[in-house]
């Protein structure tokens, strides 16, 4: 049965589709190729419902929180998220109906501060951001906060949505692993090394490299994670910090929400080459339903995009009226092209076909960007990119580890490496200003 959602996105499609049929004819047919909503009385589809009743599925990463302070300053009343979110302007795509709709049941709120903080107000803010997120689940019945995948799994059996913390962007420690082991103490379970820019002592994959990947503090940073039991987080970091943070590492590592660079050459994805050690390491890539890193053709549009506002701004210096319309003309002439869930599907594709299915997971970024692909368009949908992935032949016991059975093998494998390095050292004292 559709729910009012499910109806809702079928108007659209529908309407989206007759216009497309009077335009473009070529892409009305690739579109049909994908169906624009799930069938959810399909035998796929209602294999992937078991299966998710079955195996918590596991989200690497979700941006409430930070919604509530861009929204309202962290006014917690002021969005109501046992509410329909979809009626903010803009929509939200999150809310505790969805998460349930969408059968979650392990979700990693992402507690994130952007590197325009720095120094103290970073880890002012990032304090901040901790406090709105706990206060958050604390506030819903259907959330439980947990830290453990011994807990993740007691709550899931329970009938809660298990809450866990990652913290997204190393600045916010400000080169300090007292603040780190104090942010575990919160309930931190990751750190993402580095956000959109790179700092102190790692690069980021969308900044001019300062280290050639992680400086001798980094690597102590890693060191210092495993033995707390804080996986390490690689999305957002330049392939020279994944390589480094492989190196270092004694535990498996995460790309919380990554996709496959041999799909999207997007900066923001897995190079082949660290794909191919995640094997050994027992790590997972978190596949992300970002349309510009799942998507090339769109990714090559954005490029395009950006390079002819760079050409009107250089012919038009100081008439922005003139640089706008010569933008809408191009729109118009190039229309932005559409993300789907068989793209988010290609990527697992290719993880499972290069690596194998153990080291795949999901973070799907949800409320962290303004657009989705077609059939992945809130938290609701998970249940559709399972049944895709059951309608491409995946085993029922590769699909239980892409769900969350290989999330919660690193978490345990995680806690069992803390509580072996607990045992043979203490907390590191080491300084950003050490000698290297």
């Amino acid at each position: 049965m559709f729910n009012c959602v499910n109806l809702r996105f079928l108007v659209m499609r529908t309407k989206e589709a007759i216009v497309m049929l009077k335009l473009i004819p070529v892409a009305i047919f690739l579109l049909l190729a994908v169906p624009a909503v799930a069938d959810e009385n399909s035998p796929e589809y209602q294999r992937a419902l078991e299966l998710l009743a079955e195996t918590p599925l596991i989200d690497g990463h979700n941006d409430v929180p930070w919604q509530y302070r861009a929204r309202v300053d962290n006014r917690i009343d002021e969005i109501d998220l046992a509410g329909d979110t979809t009626e903010l302007d803009p929509p939200m795509h999150t809310d505790i109906a969805r998460l349930q709709a969408g059968r979650v049941g392990g979700q990693f709120w992402s507690i994130f501060v952007p590197p325009r903080y720095s120094g103290d107000e970073a880890v002012r803010v990032q304090l901040e951001q901790f406090d709105i997120a706990r206060r958050l689940i604390e506030a819903h019945d259907e959330l439980k906060f947990v830290t453990t995948a011994d807990e993740l799994e007691a709550a899931f059996s329970d009938g809660y949505i298990a809450s866990l913390l990652g913290m997204e962007g190393g600045h916010v420690l400000n080169n300090s692993l007292a603040v780190l082991r104090m942010f575990h103490e919160l309930g931190a379970r990751y750190l993402t090394l580095t956000h959109w820019q790179g700092h102190d002592w790692a690069d980021a994959a969308t900044d001019a490299p300062r280290h050639d990947g992680l400086n001798e503090f980094g690597k102590e940073v890693v060191r210092e994670m495993n033995r707390l039991g804080m996986l390490v987080d690689l999305s957002h970091v330049s392939p020279g910090v994944m390589r480094d943070a492989l190196d270092v590492t004694e535990a498996p590592i995460i790309f919380s929400h990554s996709s496959a660079m041999g799909v999207t050459p997007h900066a923001r994805n897995v190079p082949d080459d660290v794909l191919d050690r995640l094997p050994d390491n027992g790590g997972i890539v978190m596949v992300t339903f970002v349309p510009s890193f799942v998507n090339e053709t769109l990714r090559q549009w954005g490029a395009n995009r950006a390079a002819e506002r760079g050409r009107l701004e250089s012919l038009h210096p100081g008439e922005p009226d003139k640089v706008e319309a010569g933008m809408d003309q191009w729109l118009q002439a190039n229309p932005e092209p559409v993300a789907t869930l068989s793209d988010v599907a290609d990527h697992v594709d290719y993880i499972r076909d290069r690596i194998g299915s153990d080291y795949i997971g999901i973070g799907g970024d949800y409320d962290g960007i303004s657009t989705l692909p077609k059939g992945l368009e809130d938290v609701s949908t998970y249940p559709a990119l399972i049944a895709e992935l059951v309608r491409r032949g995946y085993s029922d016991e590769e699909l239980a580890g892409i769900i969350g059975n290989n999330a919660l093998r690193v978490m345990r494998q995680a806690e069992a490496t803390a509580e072996r390095l607990q045992a043979e050292r203490p907390p590191s004292d080491v300084r950003i200003t050490d000698p290297e």
